[in-house]
Formats: structure tokens, sequence, C-alpha cells
């Protein structure tokens, strides 16, 4: 997505540039990718622990108090995304009455990342709500048998 960016922008400064000739797909195009790219990046690609957050009073409680926190973070965000789905859903599927002005490709299908988006989070933190639940959580330490070192 990165790659297309970067070639539709050359291919907008050669055209307007040096043949005077501007092109608006080119535009288009990029504002397509970078959108993608975000939330496709935000789904997929992008780990718990490289979130941007303001975490000073999450840094400053006890593991426990950490714990309590996560849990009610992921039980509000699942939450507001399971209850914004539908009115999302409805909007995206509505949005097939519409298409882009250059490429002519319809806003269902460029806003469906949205959705792709929104069912990844509710995954995501289903997954670190269980964590927070479970023993896996960073801050629990494991039952130990045997000889301590």
């Amino acid at each position: 997505m990165l790659a297309v960016m970067f070639f539709a922008f050359i291919i907008q400064v050669v055209s307007r540039y040096f043949f005077n000739m501007p092109t608006g797909w080119t535009s288009e195009l990029t504002v397509i990718m970078w959108l993608w790219l975000v939330l496709w990046g935000a789904a997929f690609v992008v780990r718990e622990d490289e979130e941007i957050r303001f975490d000073l009073l999450y840094g400053s409680v006890r593991k426990g108090v950490q714990r309590v926190m996560v849990i009610c973070t992921a039980l509000v965000l699942i939450a507001l995304f399971l209850i914004s789905l539908p009115a999302s859903w409805d909007y995206v599927t509505f949005m097939k009455i519409q298409s882009s002005a250059y490429l002519k490709i319809r806003f269902d299908w460029l806003f469906s990342i949205y959705i792709i988006f929104a069912v990844a989070v509710v995954c995501r933190y289903i997954w670190i709500l269980a964590r927070a639940l479970g023993a896996r959580w960073p801050g629990k330490k494991p039952h130990q048998t045997g000889p301590q070192a």
C-alpha cells in the first residue's frame, strides 16, 4: 500500500510539473491507500505493546490495579465496537449508491475496511480480556512446584 501511494505520488508530480497535466486519480488513490493502510495496520499489524497510549496513570499503579484497568478498558471497547457495528454495517452497505470521483470504486467497497477493522478490534480485545482474566497475565506468577532457584 505504501508502494502504491509512493508511485501514485510520483506520477502526480511528474504529470503536473513536467507535462502540465494534473491527474485527479492519483490523489484519490493515495487517499484510499492511506485509509486502508491505517485501518488494516491497526487491525492486523500493530501489536498491543506498539499502540500509542497515554499510560502515565497505568504505569504508576500496582499490577493488580493494572489488571483491573485492562479488564475495564477491554469490556468498554468490546461493548462500544459491538454496539456500533450494526450502524456501521448499515452505513457501509448504504454507500453502495455512491462511487469515487475518478476511479469509480463503490464506497461500500472502500469503506468495508472499517468493518474488518472493527471486528478485528473486538477479537483483539476479547483476547486481551481473556489474558487479563486468565493465568497468562504478565503480572500473575504461575504456580511453581519444586525448589526455587
